[in-house]
């Protein structure tokens, strides 16, 4: 199995699962898919409209690890589910606590 977190020079790439229109905003737990990919998952109050849902992951994601949203972009899976984030010049510890998230149960923010 392949994890959600990978570095990629100085920054992470982060494989997401998210859920838009949920109850609560939540982020935590592991989503393995079909071919053993692994994603953190991540819930939000948003719609999945007009890049409501993708903003208001950015935001969860940042108020999370404690970076600003300016250093997260959305690389890939604008209209999809499975999405992958970019966190710009990311720390070891970023990239830990990143981890440790994944393993947890989910946690409401």
């Amino acid at each position: 199995m392949s994890g959600p977190v990978r570095r990629a020079g100085a920054d992470l790439l982060v494989a997401i699962r998210l859920t838009p229109k949920a109850a609560h905003a939540k982020l935590g737990g592991l989503f393995v898919d079909s071919a053993g990919q692994g994603w953190l998952r991540a819930s939000v109050t948003a719609p999945p409209d007009k890049g409501k849902a993708n903003a208001a992951l950015i935001s969860l994601l940042a108020k999370r690890v404690g970076v600003p949203p300016s250093t997260i972009l959305l690389e890939a899976g604008d209209t999809n589910r499975l999405k992958r984030l970019r966190i710009a010049d990311c720390t070891p510890a970023i990239e830990q606590l990143l981890t440790d998230i994944a393993s947890e149960e989910r946690t409401e923010t």
